[in-house]
């Protein structure tokens, strides 16, 4: 079964190097899914979040852009597999081809999906077998409000 998942912010580790390491978290099924992403990664998916408007597009916001204009739509995201510790995803997207809908799916690294997600609201989805692997209590994350912590 896939439960919805909603990006619940940006939580901080500990690498194996003594360092502060992101991850954004999800939560889904009264449980939260972080996912370990670099500095940048968890940036643009803050970023992402709050709506903040740059000058010029970022690379994701780029992406949605490109997808529109081209008759597409990013229809969802789902964290599909989690293999040593790594995380995989697929991007939903649709596109109409002489009026009738044609369906892609794309391999993504689960940061760029989510980054892709939160600016265009669409579901992230997430299968008990990754919650019940990875998935923890809230209480065992530290969502962090500040960037300088990473």
């Amino acid at each position: 079964m896939e439960h919805t998942a909603e990006v619940e912010g940006i939580g901080v580790g500990v690498g194996s190097d003594g360092t502060n390491v992101p991850a954004v978290v999800l939560r889904a099924r009264e449980e939260v899914l972080p996912i370990f992403v670099t500095a940048d990664q968890a940036q643009t998916i803050r970023l992402g979040l709050a709506g903040e408007p740059f000058e010029r597009p970022l690379t994701h916001d780029l992406l949605v852009d490109m997808v529109t204009e081209f008759g597409g739509a990013i229809d969802g995201v789902r964290i599909d597999d989690l293999s040593d510790g790594t995380f995989y995803a697929k991007l939903d997207a649709e596109r109409y081809e002489d009026g009738e809908p044609v369906s892609y799916v794309f391999d993504a690294r689960p940061s760029d999906a989510i980054a892709l997600a939160v600016r265009v609201d669409c579901p992230i989805l997430v299968s008990d077998e990754i919650l019940d692997s990875a998935g923890r209590p809230p209480s065992a994350i530290d969502l962090s409000p500040d960037d300088d912590e990473f």
